[in-house]
């Protein structure tokens, strides 16, 4: 029987070098207890597929990438605080400069600080002593080390001042400002003007963004509809056959039942049974299936609104007018002016009926007089009250058209997928139905399409007429479930 061979220090050091250097991931195993002590290391096979994309990036294989994963899926540690060091370290890189970026600028830094923490750990020198850091360039915002690259943090929409060869965009979106179309601009401005011109070499240098999916025009909804040639590999949560995710790299999802789930040994089916309801169905298709509109529609289903014949006896109703921006008469495919009816009984809203015409002004002003006459002095009329001196001016003037009447005009507030969000929640549960009428299939259309259809006039009425009846144009699902 042959003597069992004795291993020295030195000889394990070397090995788990080598194995470091040939395996992101295995390096993430290794150095896992550095960045999170008090957290056991849990793996899963999208842990390695990541990681050989990211492998493939500093390779030279891919210079342009975008990762789709729910949240939870260690993507922010992989990207910004393992893979930098791991370039330094076991792949010898240490000249590679980063820039790495958040929607914030405070979980920028915090990733920077635990990269840094990695790399000056006595773990990290024991294995890799030639990465030193400079003591003159060492702050929390950026270090550098002696072969003059550097890892810096900043906030995505301010990307200025450095270039790197490589930029790293972490979630450069955040929920609530997915649903501001002034913000969501802002950080596509940003992606497309700005992010080009930080590389240190056009041809070589990469581009890595990893997030989950917020809205049809995040960044990888403008990477898709403008064609910019990303390598994508897209994880969902839960395995959509149809959409089976294949790379240039020879990577194929290794699943093959619908439904099958991404990280069970983390997200086992009961918590995505409990995360699911408590998120609803269109927050879970973006952030969770990586898809920002449900199959069967955006923010609203068809099937969530039952037809019904009438609305009960006693109920409140209220008329809410949603105003065209674009006159008819400018051609093309101009907005919709609508006055829709809303009523409520025992906490359920019904929809009674939809007056949609596409007039200028005095046509659209006869058809609020007719309507209210028709409706009758006991229903009150909401007007929308747009910003500036002529919206208030304008609200004023039809207030008067109405004299007479219960009409008054609401500012709205929000963008339209805020003020949706509580009718949606409320549609969702079955609480809102439709009176059967000839305006159901086109209001079922619009609203099924909601927000990425061509028009949203009848959702922006249902909306206001909804914030209304259930106190007011300041709300939230707390005060309407």
């Amino acid at each position: 029987m042959s003597a069992a061979i004795k291993l020295s220090d030195a000889d394990w050091l070397a090995i788990e070098r080598e194995a470091c250097r040939r395996s992101l991931a295995e390096f993430i195993r290794c150095a896992w207890h550095i960045v999170e002590p008090g957290q056991p290391y849990v793996h899963g096979w999208h842990i390695d597929a990541i990681a050989q994309h990211l492998e493939a990036v500093t390779a030279g294989q891919i210079t342009r990438l975008y990762v789709a994963v729910p949240p939870g899926s260690m993507k922010s540690l992989m990207v910004s605080v393992f893979w930098p060091a791991w370039q330094w370290g076991p792949k010898a890189q240490a000249h590679n400069r980063i820039i790495a970026t958040s929607h914030a600028e405070g979980l920028a830094i915090r990733d920077n600080l635990r990269c840094r923490r990695l790399i000056e750990s006595d773990w990290y020198r024991r294995l890799w002593p030639d990465v030193k850091l400079t003591g003159d360039q060492n702050e929390k915002k950026k270090f550098e080390n002696t072969a003059t690259g550097f890892r810096q943090a900043m906030p995505f929409t301010s990307l200025t001042g450095s270039r790197g060869d490589c930029i790293v965009i972490d979630d450069p979106m955040s929920v609530d400002d997915a649903a501001s179309e002034a913000k969501r601009e802002a950080v596509n401005l940003t992606f497309l003007e700005a992010v080009p011109t930080r590389l240190n070499n056009p041809d070589r240098s990469a581009i890595v963004a990893i997030m989950q999916r917020l809205h049809e025009r995040d960044v990888v909804g403008i990477i898709e509809a403008k064609g910019l040639g990303y390598e994508a590999l897209v994880l969902p949560m839960e395995f959509e056959v149809e959409r089976r995710c294949t790379t240039s790299i020879g990577f194929a999802d290794p699943r093959t039942t619908e439904g099958e789930l991404l990280f069970p040994a983390r997200f086992p089916p009961e918590v995505i049974e409990r995360d699911r309801k408590a998120m609803g169905s269109y927050a879970w298709a973006g952030q969770m299936q990586q898809r920002p509109a449900p199959r069967e529609g955006g923010m609203f289903k068809r099937s969530w609104f039952e037809i019904v014949d009438a609305a009960p006896a006693t109920r409140r109703k209220v008329r809410r007018w949603d105003l065209a921006g674009t006159d008819a008469k400018a051609g093309g495919d101009p907005d919709w002016t609508v006055g829709l009816l809303l009523s409520e009984s025992g906490g359920v809203c019904y929809v009674e009926a939809v007056t949609r015409i596409r007039e200028a002004a005095a046509g659209v002003e006869r058809t609020i007089k007719a309507t209210a006459m028709q409706d009758g002095k006991g229903v009150p009329v909401i007007l929308p009250e747009d910003p500036g001196s002529a919206g208030k001016s304008y609200a004023a003037y039809l207030i008067r058209l109405l004299a007479g009447w219960n009409a008054r005009a609401e500012k709205e507030t929000g963008s339209k997928e805020v003020r949706a969000t509580p009718v949606s929640a409320q549609a969702e549960a079955g609480n809102i139905k439709l009176v059967r009428g000839s305006f159901n299939e086109a209001f079922l259309d619009e609203i099924a399409m909601f927000p990425n259809a061509s028009h949203d006039d009848q959702v922006d009425a249902l909306s206001g007429a909804f914030a209304s009846l259930m106190g007011g144009s300041t709300y939230s699902l707390a005060n309407v479930a």
